[in-house]
């Protein structure tokens, strides 16, 4: 149970995300102090000014070089910024990069099992097999063709037109039931004696 509890996880931190961290940890912390050092260069300035209108011109051209050191302070931090930023570019692309080639390496292992499948060969062999039934097949049908001569084309059509006024000469049915026909009643003849009677009457 301790073992089961206590496994540790493994992260998904690379060491490349490491090194991309701290260049940025890095790069944050030159910002701000050239953020600093730009705030302190303006108040020297404004400071060396004072000292001027003051008459103390020696304390301000001091002040000055000063102010002048800190400000190839600062380009030296812009370049050292500039390296950072453009390290941390070259890591993320180099990243981005494996990838790419992680991804290609899986498209190619799959393409490899496919070919395995269904070789060069097997394929040469369905192609073969396609193109040997068209062939059967147009020459079936150059045979169907090439056996009539021009009289059995005649005849043919003949025999076709003839079925066709077949079909328009017939009459046509009709939709509604024929009436039933009902049988005629025959004429009743007067019996003899019945007629002998009513002459003697």
């Amino acid at each position: 149970m301790g073992n089961l509890f206590g496994r540790k996880r493994q992260s998904r931190v690379t060491e490349q995300d490491k090194a991309v961290l701290q260049l940025k940890q890095q790069r944050d912390k030159l910002k701000q102090y050239q953020k600093r050092i730009t705030q302190q260069l303006e108040r020297e300035r404004e400071i060396a000014r004072q000292l001027l209108r003051d008459g103390r011109k020696e304390r301000a051209k001091l002040l000055l070089k000063k102010k002048r050191y800190q400000e190839q302070l600062l380009d030296k931090t812009e370049n050292q910024i500039t390296s950072l930023e453009t390290m941390v570019q070259n890591i993320e692309f180099a990243q981005i990069e494996m990838k790419v080639v992680e991804g290609l390496q899986i498209g190619n292992e799959c393409l490899k099992k496919m070919h395995q499948v269904m070789s060069l060969e097997e394929v040469e062999r369905i192609l073969e097999e396609t193109q040997e039934a068209v062939e059967y097949q147009r020459q079936i049908d150059e045979l169907l063709s090439g056996s009539f001569t021009q009289e059995d084309e005649d005849t043919i059509l003949e025999e076709l037109n003839a079925i066709t006024q077949e079909e328009l000469d017939l009459p046509e049915v009709p939709s509604e039931p024929l009436p039933e026909k009902k049988p005629e009643k025959a004429p009743t003849k007067a019996r003899p004696q019945q007629v002998d009677m009513v002459a003697a009457s």
